[in-house]
């Protein structure tokens, strides 16, 4: 699959370190519904707590917290009437000699500087640690380190005639929605509405096109006997690739491996787009999507976290309220199916 990158984001972009902190992504959340705040760190979405006149403040993959940071956000929690700001910063910790890999002490040092502003850990939207493997290898090397499981699904895939390619076309994208919905029936997880999907897809490939800007969202397809079998979109932002949405029929996928083939030209992608990492979007150990991503010899990284500043007595009392929703969903959704 030959690719090659076009002009880089724009100026507006320069401090976003993820796609969910770009210009693009804002105006999709304003689409949405959200209000979006632009501070000098990055983008703050606000989001209503029904019934009440209350909104609570996500601040979501953005830098790292500074004494300056936190004190600009509780000013604008007590002007927008916010019981609280969640704060999911984008910073990785580990061992690793990849880029951008912060040190065990320099988390130390963060997590004081959270607690000593009044921050406790609060309900997590992403997973706390995460997958990355790292495109600066050759493809011989990656190959060459995945389960050999995984490579014999990848070469399976490839003997009964599955195709991997980038197409964008709104042929495939109905055809991601199509996949989509199936998925979720299958599966009977809840997932962002149809709605969800076709704004983002629109904030996030097409305009930015539009401007002669790169697009962040593109979209991958694996055919099998010319029928598109699986549908992946892939996020590209400076070094990064990331693998946020994927579907895919139950009809061949599981005997033509096609998902196999799919992670590994999604790494070919990456790397022939000269990115240096593949983030695989969240880790939940045990689930079966985990275990597949495990066969591509991923290295776990571990974030921040999930931390609330605190601003407001009602934080509590809506913590509590928020633990008997979800128990209630659950509960819920043993007796009904979710809908796309």
């Amino acid at each position: 699959m030959t690719v090659k990158r076009i002009k880089q984001n724009n100026l507006d972009n320069q401090i976003a370190n993820h796609p969910l902190q770009s210009k693009e992504w804002g105006e999709f959340r304003k689409k949405w519904g959200n209000e979006v705040l632009e501070t000098k760190f990055g983008l703050l979405t606000l989001h209503k707590i029904p019934p009440t006149k209350y909104k609570a403040g996500m601040f979501i993959k953005g830098p790292a917290p500074t004494q300056k940071m936190l004190d600009d956000l509780k000013k604008i929690a007590k002007e927008k009437n916010l019981i609280f700001i969640k704060l999911e910063p984008n910073i990785a910790f580990g061992d690793s000699s990849m880029k951008y890999v912060a040190t065990s002490k320099e988390k130390t040092k963060l997590i004081r500087l959270l607690k000593q502003n009044g921050c406790v850990e609060g309900k997590t939207l992403f997973t706390p640690t995460s997958f990355w493997i790292d495109l600066t290898k050759s493809e011989g090397e990656l190959m060459k380190s995945f389960f050999a499981k995984t490579r014999y699904n990848i070469r399976l895939a490839q003997k009964r005639g599955v195709t991997v390619s980038e197409d964008n076309s709104n042929k495939a994208f109905e055809k991601y929605i199509e996949l989509t919905r199936e998925t979720v029936k299958r599966q009977g997880f809840y997932a962002h509405t149809e709605k969800y999907h076709r704004l983002m897809w629109k904030y996030l490939h097409h305009e930015p096109r539009t401007m002669n800007h790169e697009p962040i969202a593109h979209l991958l397809t694996a055919k099998y006997n010319y029928t598109i079998i699986t549908t992946w979109i892939l996020f590209t932002w400076k070094d990064f690739l990331y693998y946020p949405y994927g579907a895919s029929s139950e009809k061949y996928y599981k005997n033509v491996m096609a998902n196999n083939l799919m992670m590994w030209e999604a790494i070919r992608y990456g790397r022939n787009l000269k990115l240096k990492t593949f983030d695989l979007w969240g880790r939940e150990p045990g689930k079966g999507f985990t275990h597949f991503k495990e066969g591509y010899n991923p290295e776990v990284i571990e974030f921040l976290g999930t931390w609330d500043i605190v601003t407001s007595p009602l934080y509590h009392p809506y913590r509590m309220a928020e633990t008997v929703r979800w128990k209630f969903l659950r509960l819920k959704s043993k007796f009904v199916k979710p809908r796309f």
